[in-house]
C-alpha cells in the first residue's frame, strides 16, 4: 500500500524544515487558512478519524465540545507519553516527521481558534524532544509560528514541548494537565471536561500524536478519501506496531480494518512466528487489551471489530506470545506493572492492582490455591468502572481474559507447582 503517515520516514533530512517543504509539507495549512473552521471540521468528520492514542473517539465529534467562542484562551494538549507497553509508533512521527505533527498542530490551532499547543513527551524520548524543539524553532524562523502566522491577522499561535516524568497515568488526559500545570500526575474527577475546563482552567482539546499527524493528509486529499482508506467508521491508515516472537518486529503503516492474521503472518507486516514457535495468544492493542486466542485471529484491525470480539485495538500494539511463553508470569508482570504505575488516589486501583500480583506471583510460584483463581476474577470485578480513570480497567480487563480464556495454565501451576516454562 501506499505510504502516507510514514512516508518521509526513511527521507534523509525529512525531520527539517527544508526538506519537508520539499515534499509537500505545509501546503495543507496553506490550503485551511483558506477555509473557516466549520469546514475543516466538517471535513475531519467526513474522514471518520478516530483517535489514535487508545479510545478511539471521532476526533471531530470531540473537536465539536471545545466551545466556539470564549473569553479566555483555548488549547490543545498533545499525548505524547506514549507509555502503554507494546506502543512505540508516536516516538517515530516525533523523530522522524516532527513537522508532519506540528503542521497538524497549526491546522487545529486555526480550525478551532487556539492559542497554544503544549505537547507532553515522555521524558526519556531525548531524540524526538531535541527534534520537536529544532523544528519549532524553523517555524519561528519563518514565520509559521507565533504573530500573524503567514501574515493572517488574528492567527497567533505558539507550540511548546514539555518533557514529562515517565508515569503511565499521564497518558490519562486529566493527569497529563495536572502535570503541565506543575502538580502530581493524577487525574481529575470529570465533569468538567477538558474542553470546558481544562489546561490553566480553559478550554482544552486533547489529541494523540498519531491523530493531530493525519490532519495534513486529510486536508490534502479530503475527507472522503481518507474515509475510503480505511474500514467503516475507521478512517484512514493507521501506525501499527508489532512485538514478540515475529520475524519482522517493528511500526508499519496498514490499511485500518486489516485483518489480524495477515498482519502477524503476512511477510508484508510481521513475517510468521520466529524459530518455527507456535502461536498461543495476542494481545492487539497494548498490554492493557484482552487477549486473543490463536483461534480468534480472523479479526479486522479497528475499534469496533475488535470490540465485537471481546477486546481493544487501543494503540495498535501487537504483542505476539509463543505458546512456550507463561501466561501466569506474563500475567502477573502485567499486574506488576500497573500496581507500580498507579498514582494511588482511588483504593480499588491502589489496593486492588497490588492484591491481583501478590496473588498472582504465588499462583506463579506454586503456592496457591485453585479458589485463587475465582478471588482474582472478584478483585477485577471489583477494580473496573469504579475509579477515576481507567488504569484500574487497564490491570483488570486483560487479567480477566488470560483467565477466562488460558484457565487451564493457571490451575496447572496450582496442581503441579511453579512454572516449568523458560522465562521470555
Amino acid at each position: 500500500m501506499e505510504r502516507i503517515l510514514s512516508a518521509n520516514w526513511t527521507v534523509s533530512g525529512a525531520h527539517t524544515r527544508p526538506v519537508y517543504e520539499q515534499r509537500g509539507g505545509y501546503q495543507s495549512l496553506r490550503k485551511a487558512l483558506s477555509m473557516d473552521g466549520a469546514a475543516i471540521i466538517d471535513e475531519v468528520k467526513r474522514s471518520n478519524l478516530r483517535g489514535r492514542g487508545g479510545a478511539g473517539f471521532p476526533t471531530g465529534i470531540k473537536w465539536g465540545f471545545l466551545p466556539r467562542e470564549s473569553d479566555v484562551p483555548k488549547y490543545l494538549a498533545i499525548n505524547a507519553d506514549e507509555g502503554e507497553p507494546g506502543t512505540f509508533k508516536d516516538r517515530f512521527i516525533m523523530e522522524l516527521d516532527p513537522h508532519r505533527l506540528l503542521e497538524g498542530c497549526l491546522i487545529a490551532g486555526w480550525t478551532l481558534g487556539l492559542r497554544a499547543a503544549y505537547i507532553y513527551i515522555r521524558g526519556e524520548m531525548k531524540l524526538g524532544a531535541q527534534r520537536l524543539d529544532a523544528a519549532i524553532d524553523e517555524l519561528y524562523a519563518a514565520n509559521l509560528l507565533g504573530k500573524r502566522i503567514l501574515g493572517r491577522d488574528g492567527f497567533d499561535f505558539d507550540i511548546y514541548v514539555h518533557r514529562g516524568a515517565g508515569a503511565y497515568v499521564c497518558g490519562e488526559e486529566t493527569a497529563m494537565i495536572e502535570s503541565l500545570e506543575g502538580k502530581a500526575g493524577q487525574p481529575r474527577l470529570k465533569p468538567p471536561f477538558p474542553a470546558v475546563v481544562g489546561l490553566f482552567g480553559c478550554p482544552t482539546v486533547v489529541n494523540n500524536v498519531e491523530t493531530i499527524a493525519c490532519l495534513p493528509t486529510i486536508l490534502e486529499r479530503g475527507g472522503d478519501w481518507f474515509a475510503a482508506a480505511g474500514s467503516d467508521k475507521n478512517g484512514g491508515p493507521k501506525l501499527v506496531q508489532i512485538s514478540g516472537a515475529v520475524r519482522r518486529p517493528g511500526c508499519y503503516e496498514a490499511p485500518s480494518g486489516v485483518s489480524l492474521r495477515d498482519f502477524i503472518f503476512s511477510d508484508e507486516y510481521g513475517g510468521g512466528m520466529r524459530d518455527g514457535r507456535k502461536l498461543k495468544a495476542v494481545i492487539p492493542g497494548g498490554s492493557s487489551c484482552p487477549p486473543l486466542s490463536a483461534d480468534e485471529l480472523d479479526v479486522g484491525m479497528d475499534f469496533d471489530q475488535m470490540r465485537e470480539k471481546g477486546t481493544m485495538f487501543g494503540t495498535g500494539g501487537v504483542i505476539v506470545i509463543p505458546d512456550d511463553v507463561c501466561l501466569v508470569r506474563m500475567a502477573a508482570r502485567t499486574a506488576h506493572f500497573y500496581h507500580h504505575e498507579s498514582c494511588g488516589q482511588c483504593t480499588p486501583c491502589r489496593e486492588g492492582t497490588g492484591w491481583v500480583a501478590k496473588i498472582l506471583d504465588a499462583i506463579e510460584a506454586g503456592h496457591a490455591k485453585r479458589e485463587d483463581l475465582d478471588l482474582l476474577l472478584e478483585i477485577c470485578d471489583n477494580v473496573e468502572g469504579n475509579t477515576i480513570c481507567p488504569l484500574g480497567d487497564a490491570m483488570a480487563m486483560p487479567i480477566r481474559g488470560y483467565l477466562k480464556k488460558f484457565r487451564a495454565d493457571f490451575e496447572e501451576h496450582i496442581a503441579h507447582g511453579a512454572c516449568r516454562f523458560p522465562a521470555w
